[in-house]
């Protein structure tokens, strides 16, 4: 086992040090997850009735008792206390999914007794009038045991076998884009509400995020009310993942080593270009009003010129840490003049404009005077050189990780269709040109904004998805993702190509993923009071993964290891799927032009297609076992209800049990 030292910063006072003690040692002891969130409940009761002038004690107690929830040990030999994460089960993938799972249920569980989410699902559970009479969420979910009768009958028939297309009158996939109010026409309900309970029957937590963001609801119009088949969402993407940065040619080092083996004229030009045009997308007025620097400082740019700004986007940095006004960024008929002048984009921009100069001073320095092969060749030949372009590389990726590729954050079936392998087939359906259309549509008037931020003006940049990636929910045993490989051929596309979900790696198990809300909080209690102020204020533009960073301030801040307890050690599958033969052109700014692999003609038809490959590939397999087909029968509609696709609730002491459900 590996022992982390703990050295939390707690009160002068040995009574909140012996207490921390005594709470460790409990929880040393227990393995039920249930007892250590009555001991963390009980804990911050009891500093909080004593006062609740200790923010570092209430924050080290949650935050070990979350790591007790996930398996972590703790031991204490004198004075020192020490910390060991799980070790994964090398022997047994399925004894190790299943030790991640069980603690994601707990969190997700916790989430489900917030008397809000209770009521949302009871809500869409109770019956209601909607257009074509009385109807709840069930009227959405496709009854197993009708489902498995009409396979089993085509299975008797062997019509299949001859004509797959037979497959599709009892199962007939669809995409339904969920948009802000569209609604159900069989149930009225609004889509993002049919989508939002169906994501609570997931293993983990559903919890908001930042930044682009489409939803999608996979439906059966084979049979009544068109039950939801799986559900989706692209979201995005994580600026920083190695495996897949690596893949794209996105790292430092790879990117070098490729100039490096051909420097060309053209990789020469890409470098000359990208600088300019990243600092010509910057707002500089004001800095040139209060003589920060001057037009000759862009041009020809001095140390003296670059050390004034790096101090005023320290300044600036500094005043938005202490007064940053969030509801001014929130606003929804933006002035970029202003929102360019906030302290906060202040610092961005006073940064990235030191950071661009310096690069050009460097460039110089090393030889590369001009947009030539050999210019670009002495360049890389040193230190300074090579750190310019990576310079250049670092900007022309936050430009485009954010608008032409973007992560899939959800992706599987509901029952009865899981047993099925409808997760392929939702998986599949998010290639679909119908898919990546849907997203471009919705984002081609919309300003960006972090470049209109920094720009002091709006800036439109027309999305061009070319790449998705994802991550698998274990990083051992199957995925739903593994041997996905989708031939165009079969759609309509070019004979020899395909779009398919290409293994990169795994990620390194680090996060926050296993930090509760109820941590979280009592972090931003101790950020709130502490001298400095909070440096992470969930402000869009402040940085990527806030909460992560939030955390992070919040662990260094009680004397925690934060590096150390962010390890959780639950790596991941990592995918990347290219939508465009030339996708690293287009996310490096080399191409204007994307070259789709799909053809986006006939965007539904292709949904279409996508099925019935699907139909053809994985169903009419899945159907001729008779465990399979049990499975599904078990999901059934009728009283007592058994159904899968519906969120069971953790009991809760102070709650009566629903019974009024209608189908």
């Amino acid at each position: 086992m590996t022992w982390i030292p703990l050295r939390p910063k707690l009160p002068n006072s040995e009574k909140a040090r012996n207490y921390f003690v005594r709470t460790l040692q409990r929880l040393a002891t227990i393995d039920d997850r249930t007892q250590v969130a009555a001991i963390r409940a009980e804990a911050l009761q009891d500093i909080g009735s004593n006062g609740g002038h200790s923010p570092e004690l209430r924050v080290c107690i949650s935050v070990m008792c979350d790591l007790r929830i996930q398996g972590w040990a703790f031991k204490l030999e004198g004075a020192s206390l020490w910390a060991s994460p799980p070790r994964a089960n090398a022997t047994s993938p399925l004894l190790e999914k299943q030790r991640i799972r069980e603690a994601h249920l707990f969190e997700r569980n916790s989430q489900l007794r917030v008397p809000a989410v209770r009521e949302f699902i009871r809500s869409m559970e109770r019956r209601r009038l909607g257009p074509r009479g009385w109807t709840s969420i069930l009227s959405l979910m496709r009854d197993g045991p009708e489902l498995s009768s009409k396979l089993q009958g085509v299975i008797r028939s062997g019509d299949y076998l001859t004509d797959p297309e037979t497959l599709r009158r009892y199962i007939d996939p669809y995409i339904q884009v969920v948009d802000a109010d569209s609604r159900c026409q069989f149930t009225g309900f609004k889509l993002r509400d049919v989508w939002r309970y169906f994501r609570h029957t997931w293993v983990i937590p559903y919890y908001s995020v930042p930044g682009r963001q489409i939803w999608i609801l996979i439906r059966d119009a084979a049979a009544e009310n068109h039950p939801v088949i799986g559900i989706a969402a692209l979201g995005s993407a994580v600026v920083q993942l190695t495996p897949r940065d690596k893949w794209i040619g996105w790292t430092p080092q790879s990117f070098l080593e490729k100039l490096a083996q051909n420097p060309t004229s053209r990789w020469a030009q890409w470098v000359w270009q990208s600088r300019r045009e990243l600092l010509g997308g910057i707002y500089v007025k004001d800095f040139l009003e209060e003589d920060i620097i001057s037009r000759s400082d862009i041009k020809n740019p001095s140390p003296k010129a670059i050390g004034k700004l790096l101090n005023e986007a320290k300044r600036a940095r500094q005043w938005h840490t202490r007064f940053p006004k969030a509801s001014q960024h929130k606003k929804v008929e933006q002035d970029w003049d202003a929102e360019a002048r906030t302290y906060l984009f202040r610092a961005k921009r006073a940064l990235a404009v030191a950071e661009l100069l310096t690069a050009k001073v460097d460039l110089l320095q090393a030889g590369f005077k001009s947009p030539t092969k050999d210019g670009l060749a002495a360049a890389l030949k040193t230190g300074v050189g090579r750190h310019a372009i990576e310079v250049v590389l670092r900007h022309m990726k936050a430009k485009h990780v954010g608008i032409d590729m973007l992560d899939i954050m959800v992706c599987g079936a509901i029952a009865p269709y899981n047993p099925l392998l409808g997760g392929k087939l939702v998986a599949l359906l998010m290639t679909s040109p119908e898919v990546a259309l849907a997203y471009e549509r919705r984002y081609a008037t919309s300003s960006s904004i972090i470049a209109s931020s920094m720009a002091g003006r709006p800036i439109l940049r027309k999305p061009q998805l070319v790449l998705l990636g994802t991550t698998s929910l274990y990083g051992v045993a199957s995925s739903q993702y593994n041997r996905l490989k989708l031939p165009a051929e079969q759609v309509g596309g070019n004979p020899g190509a395909y779009v398919s979900y290409e293994l990169l790696g795994h990620s390194l198990g680090y996060g926050s993923n296993h930090l509760s809300p109820t941590t979280v909080n009592e972090i931003e209690i101790l950020l709130a009071r502490s001298e400095g102020g909070r440096k992470v204020n969930s402000i869009f533009g402040e940085g990527v993964n806030p909460r992560l960073r939030k955390i992070r301030d919040g662990l260094s801040l009680a004397g925690l290891p934060s590096d150390k307890l962010l390890m959780h050690g639950n790596s991941r599958i990592v995918y990347g799927v290219r939508l465009a033969s030339n996708f690293r052109s287009i996310v490096l700014g080399c191409a204007k032009r994307a070259n789709y692999i799909l053809p986006r003609s006939d965007p539904k038809q292709v949904t279409r297609r996508i099925a019935d490959f699907w139909l053809r590939r994985w169903l009419s397999k899945r159907i001729e076992r008779e465990d399979v087909l049990r499975e599904v029968e078990r999901h059934s509609l009728d009283y007592p209800l058994g159904h899968g696709a519906r969120v069971v609730l953790p009991p809760c002491d102070d709650e009566e049990p629903l019974f009024s459900l209608a189908r």
